[in-house]
């Protein structure tokens, strides 16, 4: 995301808020977890494994095999670490467990469950997992059905998937701010509660 991209998501926050009471974060996650410890365990048990057929088949002696051991261990961790970036040796439900733990606790500590009506609103995406999802505070949460949550979360992980996210996340904001409208319309004295610039983590 470059400037551009931040401010025009920016707008449409200011634009979906003008007509709510409700709060609208958005905030793009680069990575929920790093994962790097899947493929240092995995290259740490492989390396268990060396000693067996050289103690089996050869004469070689202890310290060799420890040495062809530990370099066995370096050459799969380097390897591993390099082509398990990104998380994948991890399956998707671990990930999507992890990109959801974090937008719960980003929920939190955004003040989104401190706005003054409970109507504040969450937009997470986590790039690496490919995942997006929205949660309502409680004054909003009930009034809407899962369903519409899931139609604008669905909008924007196909944007993602087609290299248009800006594009997704700004007609997600706006579809967000009308569910909002329709729920908890602006009140005359509704001040506006929370930053509206985007979060990047």
């Amino acid at each position: 995301m470059d400037e551009q991209d931040r401010e025009a998501i920016a707008e449409a926050v200011r634009e979906a808020e003008g007509q709510t009471a409700g709060e609208i974060v958005v905030m793009i996650d680069r990575a929920a977890a790093s994962y790097r410890m899947v493929p240092v365990a995995m290259a740490l048990t492989l390396s268990l494994l060396v000693p067996w057929p050289l103690l089996a088949m050869t004469e070689t002696s202890a310290p060799r095999i420890f040495l062809i051991q530990l370099v066995c261990a370096v050459l799969l961790l380097a390897s591993l670490l390099w082509y398990g970036r990104g998380g994948r040796f991890v399956p998707g439900f671990v990930k999507r467990r992890r990109a959801h733990d974090v937008a719960l606790r980003e929920f939190t500590a955004r003040g989104l469950s401190r706005t003054r009506q409970r109507t504040g609103v969450l937009l997470y995406v986590a790039i690496q997992e490919r995942y997006a999802e929205i949660i309502a505070d409680s004054g909003i949460d009930g009034r809407v059905e899962q369903a519409v949550w899931d139609g604008i979360v669905e909008s924007v992980v196909l944007a993602g998937r087609e290299d248009r996210l800006r594009e997704g996340i700004v007609t997600a904001v706006r579809a967000i701010g009308a569910v909002l409208a329709n729920h908890a319309p602006r009140s005359p004295d509704d001040v506006d509660e929370l930053p509206n610039n985007v979060v990047i983590l």
